[in-house]
């Protein structure tokens, strides 16, 4: 291509409702601005007519490369089994009939599956893992001719092998100030209810089943408190004043979180926001406080279970007593808090279960999240386990896509025979119709806990709910304003 300047065209395919932004766009464009290269934005997320609309778009430049960024494979739930490929697909077929420009694409989604992605979605190339620096330098080498192989995180073809390089991995507190002016982000705000922030990357917490950790890395790499705090400042000065972390775990580590909250407090953001986020049980006092002082409302714990026997299976190190524990942390600092629960694993049974639910109803979070069926993903610990016990196609625990799917990148689930047939009955019929739970189900009229095409959400957004949506459901179930 030789010497030209690049221009990297950016894709936004996901098409939820309410409208989720895709905050990694946003830091995409950051760092390739800084970089010198020009950068555009193709937002289908309120498109009638998406491949209309790319069309449209491509009549009127000629990229470089377009990347387009998968943040959902699907929408993680048994119930439903939705696969959103297929439809990624479609997009990245339209964009080739309008553009001569390869396409690569990305995202937390992509990471979790790159090779099985790739070939699914028809993309030229994809990058694994973080995305600002691989992006700016696949850039750079296309416009000026160069190596695209020593681009970080790159997955390609050769020849009839699909390779890929290792990810970046270096500290985000390098990259660029985040200026968050791509995106319309007051329009996300108006249809969506909040916008995302991230204090940091990585994961070193050990669930067997947990794919965080193939897209952000097991190290755990922070941004700055200041970093943190002005992302605050600029939404805000957007018109934004809802917000939630994006952190796999906001609490780990927890002098981290403390300084990052002491910032916030600093400027008095806490006056100015509300925000919400993921947390492990075994929140501190101490630090619960100064989240309620840096103006966090609300908390969503992955509790998973009850049973210490499941929780030692799946991973987890803290201890029932730990979710006792927390509850009345949350209650004493003001905070609203939801434990999320994840039944169906490997030696589950209706008497672990039915323990669970029981000892949530004595702790008696805000809200209970109920997902039943265990998402298997390709390069866990859980994968290697469900492996180990023979052909998916043969195995009795597994529901969903069991054909065709030894990458586990179609929605595969592991809900457990010892939980019987009647699975989703038996939980029903243990929640009794208790308004604190979201099972995805209405039989115990409780509120469906799926957050795509959710039109409940829609319209409470669309009448001035802002927040969490497990806490905008909470308010409207108890019809009061959402903290």
């Amino acid at each position: 291509m030789g010497n030209m300047k690049p221009f990297v065209l950016l894709v936004n395919p996901n098409r939820l409702r309410p409208a989720v932004a895709p905050i990694a766009l946003d830091y995409i464009a950051d760092t390739l601005a800084d970089r010198g290269i020009a950068v555009g934005l193709l937002d289908l997320c309120f498109e009638d007519d998406p491949p209309a609309a790319i069309a449209r778009c491509l009549e009127k430049i000629e990229p470089t490369l377009v990347a387009v960024t998968l943040r959902n494979t699907d929408d993680c739930f048994l119930a439903s089994c939705e696969n959103f490929i297929p439809g990624h697909a479609g997009i990245v077929a339209a964009i080739r009939r309008g553009a001569r420009a390869p396409v690569v694409v990305g995202g937390s989604g992509y990471s979790v599956a790159p090779h099985a992605i790739l070939t699914a979605v028809g993309a030229d190339c994809g990058i694994a893992g973080d995305g600002e620096e691989p992006l700016a330098l696949l850039a750079a080498e296309l416009a000026g001719g160069g190596d695209i192989s020593r681009v970080p995180g790159l997955v390609w073809r050769d020849g009839d092998e699909v390779r890929q390089n290792p990810p970046w991995r270096g500290p985000v507190e390098s990259l660029p100030p985040r200026r968050r002016a791509l995106l319309d982000n007051r329009r996300y705000f108006a249809e969506g209810g909040q916008a995302g922030i991230e204090t940091k990357r990585g994961c070193d917490c050990a669930c067997t089943y947990c794919a965080d950790y193939l897209g952000k890395g097991r190290r755990l790499r922070p941004r700055t408190p200041a970093q943190v705090a002005d992302e605050f400042e600029t939404l805000l000065a957007q018109g934004v004043n809802h917000f939630h972390l994006c952190d796999s775990e906001f609490n780990v580590p927890a002098d981290h979180a403390a300084a990052v909250c002491e910032e916030l407090a600093r400027r008095r953001i806490g006056e100015r926001a509300r925000w919400y986020t993921y947390a492990k049980p075994g929140l501190a006092p101490e630090l619960a406080h100064a989240m309620r002082r840096a103006g966090c409302v609300g908390v969503n714990f992955g509790a998973d279970s009850a049973d210490a026997q499941m929780l030692a299976r799946l991973g987890r190190d803290f201890t029932a007593r730990d979710l006792e524990e927390t509850a009345a942390t949350c209650r004493n600092a003001g905070l609203v808090f939801m434990y999320d629960l994840l039944l169906g694993g490997p030696g589950e049974t209706r008497e672990t279960i039915a323990a669970t639910i029981d000892a949530m109803k004595r702790i008696a979070p805000d809200r209970v999240g109920v997902s039943l069926g265990v998402r298997v993903y390709a390069g866990t610990a859980f994968s290697e386990q469900v492996r180990r016990e023979g052909p998916i196609d043969a195995n009795p625990n597994l529901r969903g896509a069991t054909e065709d799917n030894d990458d586990f990148a179609k929605p595969l689930f592991y809900l457990s025979t010892g939980v019987g047939e009647d699975a989703v009955s038996y939980v029903a019929r243990l929640v009794g119709g208790d308004r604190r739970f979201f099972f995805p189900t209405t039989d115990a009229g409780t509120d469906a806990y799926n957050y795509n095409d959710n039109d409940r959400l829609v319209d409470a957004i669309r009448r001035g709910y802002r927040g969490a949506y497990w806490d905008i459901l909470r308010g409207l179930a108890e019809e009061e304003p959402v903290r």
